[in-house]
């Protein structure tokens, strides 16, 4: 998958581009991220389809977007993990995406969702969350990207010590392994929406529960965008360890208000 980094490097200097310098993406790099869209699978079994198209031919756009060329668009039957689901397979785009040396960024809200899901001829009982727009970043970014990166802290992490634990919710994970180490840097390092990081992890032997702390409030959308967020972490995480996922509640009572979602057993 990887071109010229390993999963480590591509994760760790990955960042949301949204001022691109205008160059059309090569045929090179189209051919490459086409082929690689029909790999991309996701541990839950959903089924995640995606469209690439021309931003200019289509009418595509976003007010918080400069120069770009292309839109990727993703939709997915609404069930049970079709977030996470989303998540995990969107995230594998994105990063062989910068492997290539093409920007993204993960966008939810500003852009006429009407134009975009007419576009992915959405159907009636599925969704997309999210898209991105693609193209080769520019050398400087734009003041309107300064200024939403500011807004939201983008370049800002929670402690590990806020997001990593061990037995409990109380007790701090402190992790010897270096790979474990670096696979949970990777589930820091993730994009979530409004930077807002939702991942808590509970060790418990070799499982790595995965919850989510709710911090965003209800949009009326007909999916929990922060579990699209918990999708991109899992991915990392199991891209670092190769761990196997399930969904087994462990009924942990003291959760600290945190919802269970998955768990990765390494």
């Amino acid at each position: 998958m990887m071109k010229d980094m390993d999963t480590a490097e591509l994760i760790r200097t990955r960042k949301s581009v949204r001022t691109f310098d205008g160059r059309r993406i090569t045929d090179e790099h189209r051919k490459l991220l086409s082929e690689y869209l029909k790999t991309i699978d996701e541990p839950f079994g959903i089924g995640v389809e995606f469209i690439l198209l021309d931003a200019r031919e289509n009418g595509l756009s976003s007010p918080v977007i400069l120069g770009e060329d292309m839109y990727l668009l993703a939709k997915a039957k609404k069930t049970g993990h079709t977030e996470e689901a989303f998540g995990i397979a969107f995230e594998k785009a994105v990063l062989y995406a910068w492997s290539l040396g093409l920007g993204t960024t993960w966008i939810g809200g500003t852009m006429k969702r009407e134009i975009f899901e007419r576009a992915a001829k959405l159907g009636e009982n599925e969704i997309m969350p999210c898209i991105t727009p693609l193209g080769y970043p520019a050398k400087k970014r734009s003041l309107k990207e300064i200024a939403m990166r500011a807004g939201v802290g983008a370049d800002r992490r929670k402690p590990p010590e806020e997001l990593f634990f061990e037995n409990s919710f109380s007790t701090p994970l402190k992790e010897e392994d270096p790979r474990i180490n670096a696979a949970l840097e990777a589930v820091r390092l993730a994009p979530s929406a409004v930077n807002k990081q939702p991942w808590r992890i509970l060790r418990c032997g070799r499982d790595h529960h995965f919850y989510e702390y709710r911090s965003l409030g209800g949009s009326g959308a007909k999916w929990d965008i922060q579990r699209v967020d918990m999708g991109i972490a899992l991915h990392h995480f199991m891209l670092m360890t190769g761990g196997s996922l399930k969904v087994e509640d462990p009924r942990i009572s003291e959760n600290g208000g945190c919802v269970y979602i998955a768990t990765v057993t390494v």
